[in-house]
C-alpha cells in the first residue's frame, strides 16, 4: 500500500496585502488546515458584531463556512501598515447554493488586523468579516 501525497500548501504571505488572497485560495480549496495556518494561534474571529471566538471555536467557525462548499470572492480596498501590524479593509462575497439546497448570499466589508511574525510572514490576528456592518449600531 502506498501513501497518497498531500498537495503542497502555498507559501505564507510576506506582504500584508497578499494575506486576503491567500485566504481566498485556501478557503476555496476547502482545506481547513490551509485556512488555519493563515491565523496566529490565538487569533480572534468575529462571528457577528459583538461576538468573537478563538482557538478551537475559531477553527470550528471557519469549518462551518468551508462546509458551505461555495467559493469566496474578495476585493482588497485598503492596506494600512505600521511596523509589524496591518489593517486590511476589503469586500467579500459568498454566493451560491449550500449542499442542502439552501441559497447563500453572504457579503460584507471586512476590517481585519494582520501581524508579521518573527518568520516574516503575515497572519490574521483579528478576522472581522462584518467589520463595518452598522446594523447593530446604537
Amino acid at each position: 500500500m502506498t501513501a497518497t501525497a498531500q498537495p503542497a500548501l502555498p507559501p505564507l504571505p510576506t506582504e500584508p496585502g497578499d494575506l486576503p488572497y491567500a485566504f481566498a485560495e485556501a478557503f476555496n480549496s476547502g482545506d481547513l488546515a490551509a485556512v488555519d495556518r493563515l491565523f496566529e494561534p490565538d487569533a480572534v474571529f468575529v462571528t457577528r458584531p459583538g461576538h468573537s471566538v478563538t482557538g478551537d471555536e475559531r477553527r470550528l467557525a471557519n469549518a462551518e463556512f468551508l462546509a458551505l462548499g461555495i467559493p469566496i470572492k474578495l476585493t482588497l480596498r485598503h492596506v494600512y501598515v505600521h511596523q509589524d501590524v496591518a489593517l486590511l479593509i476589503g469586500d467579500y462575497l459568498i454566493e451560491g447554493t449550500a449542499p442542502d439546497g439552501t441559497p447563500v448570499h453572504d457579503r460584507g466589508s471586512a476590517t481585519d488586523v494582520a501581524r508579521r511574525g518573527a518568520d516574516g510572514h503575515w497572519r490574521y490576528a483579528i478576522d472581522n468579516p462584518s467589520g463595518i456592518d452598522r446594523s447593530n449600531a446604537g
